[in-house]
Formats: structure tokens, C-alpha cells, sequence
């Protein structure tokens, strides 16, 4: 939680994906935003931007830790983009940061940053995800999913 109390939330999942699962994204950076969270997310495109669009659209603050070493690899709905120059290993500082996790579909960067949410024991629920771990509840609805989240996080 930062200083002022706001919850940070990290949202991981594919750089490239449909957009049905843009759309969910979105759904669940708006979900975010609207109880006052701070969206963290890798800052590239995909799940990674539908939920920073999602934020904006509700006055939410988003931050994107790049992997590269331009901010401008950001995507647009991106308020702090913070260029790693590290790679893939970017995954961990999301999570380092985040307070809680919402993990959407995606590849092994997606399957490396739930482990390491899990490894760090951070809160996180899963929107049709990887299925690694009994400790990850598992929601249909974007809304229900924030909501727990913040639940289990204790706001």
C-alpha cells in the first residue's frame, strides 16, 4: 500500500490477445480505478493496455514498468512509464510493487509472474489464467474478481 493509502494492483497477461480479452481487461482497470487502486501492469500492449484503459477512463493512475529502455514502448494510457532495460525480469518488480495481483490469460510471462506472486505470497485472483494453485480464486466476472481482491487486501 503506498503512503497515501491507495492500493496498488498489478494486472498481468498476454502482450498480444483478442479482443474479448482486451474488453475484460478494460473491464477490470475500470473495476480497479473505481475504488481508488493504482493499476500496475508491464506498460506494453494486450491485456497490458485494456486494463490501463480501463483506469483512465476512470480517472485511475497507471504505471508501466517496461522492459526495454524507452518510455516511449509504452502504450498510451500509461501515466509513469518506467523503462527497466532488464527484460522479462520486469515481471518481478510488477509484482515487488503490486499489492495484490489479477491475472488474465497469457503466456510464460504471464505464468512466471503468477508464480512469483505466489512465491512472495501476494493476494491474487485469476480471470481464466493459468490454474497453478488452489491458494488463486478463479471469477468469470471482472467486477467480483476486483472485488475480492480488495477483500482479501483488506480495503
Amino acid at each position: 500500500m503506498t503512503k497515501k493509502g491507495q492500493t496498488i494492483i498489478a494486472v498481468v497477461g498476454a502482450g498480444k490477445c483478442s479482443k474479448k480479452m482486451k474488453d475484460l481487461a478494460e473491464a477490470v482497470g475500470k473495476a480497479i480505478a473505481e475504488r481508488g487502486g493504482i493499476l500496475i501492469c508491464g506498460g506494453l500492449g494486450g491485456i497490458m493496455e485494456g486494463a490501463a484503459k480501463g483506469a483512465k477512463s476512470k480517472k485511475g493512475i497507471t504505471i508501466g514498468i517496461l522492459p526495454g529502455d524507452s518510455k516511449g514502448d509504452a502504450n498510451e494510457y500509461i501515466d509513469f512509464a518506467i523503462p527497466t532495460g532488464i527484460g522479462e525480469a520486469r515481471n518481478l518488480v510488477v509484482i515487488k510493487t503490486a499489492d495484490g495481483i489479477v491475472a488474465l490469460p497469457g503466456k510464460y510471462g504471464t505464468l512466471s509472474e503468477m508464480a512469483f506472486s505466489l512465491k512472495l505470497e501476494k493476494p491474487m485472483v485469476s480471470l481464466s489464467a493459468w490454474n497453478i494453485s488452489e491458494r488463486v480464486e478463479r471469477f468469470e466476472d471482472p467486477v467480483k474478481a476486483v472485488e475480492r481482491l480488495f477483500q482479501i487486501i483488506g480495503k
